[in-house]
């Protein structure tokens, strides 16, 4: 069992630690209440930017050669990652070397230099990313999917930036929007491996001593855009059509948020799953089809996504959507809801081997709810699911005029697909 434990530093802090004896890794992660969902139109793209710019050095390790020399030399291992809701920075190595791996987090974020040189160099990184990620359409279709489901709203914005924003940002703008987010309230130092608390704070005291402060960040409120189109199609010439399909849902601490993990593994979770049996096996439609869910602060949604023949989409989407409506009208037997219970809560054990994973769920936790949720706690929740649960939040979600169709594929008109949307 894993024994989470959690102190506050006087600066707002919050330490979320996991020891873990079966490993002799150990896992830092600092995160911070940041990410896209904070930005507006004039700076979209420059959390995940700044973030880029954390690796070009700062004091005891000044330029990206030295910082990765340093993480390199120890055989460790070290990445940052930018979300909607929150950005965080890693560093896995030895638990012998974990004070490195505090000394390579804290000069990175509190002695950055955010050189103005550097910054210049690494807008054409982050342009080649964009670039990247726009000739390949699997990963493509989820930001057309967000932007359709979200609109003109930061969660609607791709977490790169556009291009032309990505070029105007000045150093005054990273300077700014650091300054603002990355503050003691708004972070929590988590920590999973071969440690203590002990150990955690007084690294945590010694390397990253950030000024006190007391203010939570608060994201742009999210309100429903309009017109609310159901359709999105990105005209390419692609060999194969790439799609999500879904429904607007609710936020991460609903009441229903457990009901629909359960709901969509049933759908499309694993090779035994609905969506896999009809779309893949029965149909030979697609490689790969599964579904998902996602959750931010007050929305979520869930959905399929696919990769299909372009010359059979129509029969994709209909198998999707029959899916959906076959979830709405009979109760899920109870062997299948077992099998889906079990996948879910056996994937949740697996990951609790990793001491990345491990940090991540729970420090995420913390910084984002103020809270922590046990893997009891959770197994809890997950099997006290039932199937007449499971119907009613179906029919309460897939209903027609609510789907969203993002379509990645050699199509040029959105009717075809409009005509398509019936449940």
């Amino acid at each position: 069992m894993l024994n989470i434990k959690k102190s506050k530093l006087k600066s707002g802090t919050r330490l979320m630690v996991v020891p873990m004896q079966s490993t002799e890794a150990v896992t830092v992660i600092v995160l911070f209440r940041a990410g896209s969902r904070y930005e507006t139109k004039d700076i979209n793209g420059i959390a995940h930017f700044l973030e880029h710019m954390f690796f070009k050095g700062g004091e005891r390790y000044p330029d990206p050669q030295a910082v990765a020399v340093a993480i390199d030399g120890i055989g460790g291992i070290f990445n940052a990652f930018t979300g909607n809701e929150f950005v965080g920075y890693w560093v896995k190595v030895a638990k012998e070397h974990i004070e490195r791996a505090f000394d390579v987090l804290s000069d990175m974020l509190l002695n950055s230099k955010l050189d103005a040189a550097a910054m210049d160099r690494e807008r054409g990184v982050i342009l080649e990313e964009y670039k990247m990620i726009h000739d390949d359409p699997k990963r493509l279709i989820d930001y057309e999917f967000e932007q359709l489901m979200f609109g003109d709203h930061p969660l609607g914005w791709s977490t790169i930036g556009l291009p032309q924003v990505v070029r105007s940002l000045k150093r005054d703008d990273f300077i700014r929007y650091k300054d603002q987010l990355y503050t003691a309230a708004n972070m929590v130092v988590a920590v999973a491996g071969n440690t203590t608390l002990g150990q955690v704070r007084k690294l945590t005291y010694q390397y990253l001593a950030y000024p006190r402060s007391s203010r939570k960040n608060q994201p742009i409120p999210y309100r429903r855009a309009h017109p609310n189109l159901p359709v999105r199609v990105v005209n390419r010439k692609t060999k194969q059509a790439h799609l999500n399909i879904g429904v607007p849902t609710f936020g991460a601490q609903h009441r229903d948020r457990y009901i629909a993990q359960v709901l969509a593994t049933v759908l499309g979770g694993g090779m035994s799953s609905r969506l896999f049996m009809s779309v893949r096996e029965k149909h030979g439609l697609a490689y790969y089809v599964y579904a998902f869910t996602d959750f931010y602060d007050e929305i979520g949604y869930l959905g399929a996504k696919a990769g299909v023949d372009k010359e059979r989409i129509d029969l994709a989407i209909r198998t999707i959507l029959s899916e959906f409506k076959r979830l709405t009208q009979e109760n899920v037997p109870a062997g299948e809801l077992k099998k889906a219970k079990e996948l879910i809560i056996g994937r949740t054990v697996l990951s609790t081997e990793d001491s990345d994973d491990v940090a991540l769920r729970f420090g995420m936790q913390e910084l984002l709810y103020d809270k922590t949720e046990t893997i009891a706690q959770y197994r809890r929740k997950i099997r006290a699911v039932t199937a007449n649960q499971i119907k009613r939040l179906a029919k309460e979600i897939f209903w027609a005029n609510k789907l969203k169709l993002a379509v990645i594929g050699p199509y040029g008109h959105q009717q075809r697909f409009k005509n398509l949307l019936k449940l």
